[in-house]
């Protein structure tokens, strides 16, 4: 089965540059860890990620964007609208080829419909990954009401698989997308 690390685990694999980020600020609660699983090559610039994501919305605010080389490296984007932020970090090396092979494990066990046959199989050609960490904006206000909303996440998730040609994951549920 996977195995779900803690959002400090988590954090201490991030390069050091990342553990500043949302992990460490007071306002935010980590919910959860999900993952964009790319081709090497079609990882892309910092500067078409910030724009990929500004094109969604101008409710998003972006910070801590870094490249290496030109390529994305990490960003910050904070959606005050569903009291919610993330963390994205681009991976790639041993780590994501174990963790596509305990995938492929993991997946011959579960019965699979609609694409998700080809997701899998492109999931198998993969060599790099985006961890994308979800957090919850604290509310200082019990009456407010203001409620996590993954409706920001999933447009978020959704733009960055269509710009990698990646394969979206949901760990927790094994949701391919």
């Amino acid at each position: 089965m996977l195995r779900e690390a803690s959002g400090f685990e988590v954090a201490l694999k991030l390069p050091k540059e990342m553990r500043v980020s949302l992990f460490e600020d007071d306002n935010y609660v980590y919910r959860d860890t999900f993952f964009i699983y790319l081709k090497l090559e079609n990882r892309s610039t910092a500067d078409h990620v910030k724009e990929c994501i500004e094109a969604l919305s101008e409710k998003y605010e972006i910070s801590n964007l870094k490249d290496e080389d030109g390529k994305f490296d990490s960003i910050t984007i904070r959606s005050p609208y569903d009291s919610s932020a993330m963390d994205i970090a681009y991976v790639q090396g041993d780590e994501v080829l174990e963790n596509i092979a305990e995938l492929m494990r993991d997946f011959r066990t579960i019965t699979l419909s609609g694409d998700d046959h080809k997701k899998l199989q492109l999931l198998n050609e993969c060599n790099a990954r985006f961890d994308v960490f979800h957090f919850e904006q604290k509310s200082d206000n019990a009456d407010e009401g203001a409620m996590l909303d993954p409706g920001g996440l999933l447009l978020v998730m959704e733009r960055l698989v269509t710009l990698s040609q990646g394969v979206g994951l949901d760990p927790q549920s094994k949701t391919l997308f």
